[in-house]
């Protein structure tokens, strides 16, 4: 796995083989980062479900300002950590928690988002549940976005503040952008 665009195009990122894991491969990352790419230069970025912190590391290549990189599975926080060091990423911070805890993590600390990728468990009905936690926290800015990776588009569901703007299926999978509207 690698880095496909921006100021760190072309290294390595470990983790593609971690275990609980599915890293949202290359074809996917690009076209997706293409539908945002006006959105990310200056942006704070949350990656929930990090995993090996790939979406949360492209998007700081493409000029995120800072990114958070959450994930509850130790190996996957050890990954993320490994590829921001080996990488020598300054603007990243790794939290090791659950997204329930996360969340209200950043709730706490007056944290707000300009963009949130959600790519949890397929089996999981994490993706609305997170949603909900976002909307009630208000993490997420005006016209801010939500971008969700599932294998079933109706596990993607939210208020009515929102309006999915793009959505695009790779096989056996949907990417869905959600912008906060009101």
């Amino acid at each position: 796995m690698k880095v496909i665009r921006g100021k760190y195009k072309g290294r390595k990122i470990e983790g593609f083989n971690l275990e609980g894991t599915r890293p949202t491969m290359d074809r996917i990352k690009e076209s997706l980062f293409a539908m945002i790419q006006d959105d990310i230069d200056g942006s704070i970025i949350l990656d929930l479900f990090s995993g090996s912190g790939n979406l949360g590391i492209e998007a700081l290549s493409l000029g995120s300002s800072f990114a958070y990189l959450v994930d509850d599975n130790k190996k996957a926080r050890d990954i993320i950590q490994k590829n921001i060091q080996n990488l020598q990423i300054p603007n990243a911070k790794v939290l090791h928690m659950d997204y329930k805890k996360a969340l209200s993590f950043f709730k706490d600390k007056k944290v707000t988002f300009d963009l949130v990728f959600l790519d949890p468990p397929y089996q999981s009905d994490f993706i609305e549940k997170s949603i909900s936690y976002i909307e009630e926290y208000q993490l997420v800015k005006l016209k801010g976005m939500i971008i969700c990776e599932s294998n079933d588009k109706n596990k993607i569901i939210y208020p009515i503040s929102y309006q999915a703007i793009k959505e695009k299926k790779y096989k056996d999978k949907w990417v869905v952008i959600l912008q906060k509207i009101c």
